[in-house]
């Protein structure tokens, strides 16, 4: 797990949602947990890859993210890709709903990771899906910008 700048310990990361949708917009979130699940999370057993939020009676869900089992937790211990609730404020909910109502939008998760308070939190994005040639745009950028960056600095 890696400690960021702000004092984030980031426990799994979405690395291809950057590639596969536009983020528009993005927001922190709590995670309604299990004991056992905490404690797998601070092991660094979880993968968010495959996994979106959903709007749901009023209520925001994660569904599909993975947490590895806890080996010590035994009979008390957790479903692995569960439904987790999202907490979030009603404004925010609201926001985020009629974010997903506009076309094409879906709610991805970006990053799970405890805060400097040593909360479980997960950043959700308001992303659009790229299309194939917008994906290859994206990468024609990227590789330009690292080509630039070596020539200025074999110039001196």
């Amino acid at each position: 797990m890696a400690l960021t700048k702000d004092g984030r310990r980031v426990v799994a990361e979405n690395r291809k949602a950057r590639h596969s949708y536009f983020i528009e917009d993005d927001l922190e979130a709590g995670i309604m947990l299990e004991g056992s699940e905490v404690k797998s999370l601070r092991q660094g057993g979880a993968n968010i890859a495959e996994s979106y939020a959903n709007v749901e009676g009023g209520e925001l869900w994660l569904i599909n993210g993975y947490i590895a089992p806890f080996k010590q937790a035994k009979t008390f211990g957790h479903e692995e890709r569960r439904r987790r609730k999202l907490l979030v404020n009603k404004r925010e909910l609201a926001r985020l709903a009629q974010g997903v109502q506009r076309e094409g939008m879906t709610l991805v998760p970006l990053e799970l990771y405890f805060n400097q308070k040593g909360v479980a939190k997960l950043k959700l994005g308001v992303a659009k899906g790229k299309k194939m040639a917008d994906k290859r745009d994206t990468e024609k950028a990227r590789d330009w910008a690292r080509d630039k960056a070596r020539l200025l600095k074999a110039r001196g």
